[in-house]
């Protein structure tokens, strides 16, 4: 029978894929092997999450943020003594402790 019409065979054109850069993952990707992402952002520098080909987050090692945002913690006691400049003298004290005498409670 002839009528006239061919069926063809649909194909699908290539699309063009952008390459993706070192350290950089697809949201699928860095889901299913996220702990392999903190590793790598820890050893090796911040990795790239992209979602629907947009970069999307940076997961990057703890330290590297807070030096990035400039926050540092609070100073501890030692270190405020060891930045006094008196800290470069050799200085004994001698704390004389002071004795009680407990007493009885009244009842």
């Amino acid at each position: 029978m002839g009528c006239g019409m061919t069926l063809q065979k649909h194909t699908a054109k290539p699309t063009a894929t952008k390459p993706r850069r070192p350290n950089s993952w697809k949201m699928q990707d860095a889901k299913a092997q996220f702990s392999r992402v903190v590793r790598l952002a820890r050893e090796k520098g911040p990795q790239r999450v992209t979602y629907r080909g947009q970069d999307a987050v940076v997961v990057l090692d703890a330290k590297e943020y807070d030096r990035i945002r400039g926050t540092k913690k609070e100073p501890s006691l030692y270190d405020i003594m060891q930045a006094s400049p008196f800290a470069k003298y050799d200085v004994e004290m001698e704390f004389k402790g002071v004795r009680v005498t407990p007493r009885e409670p009244e009842f």
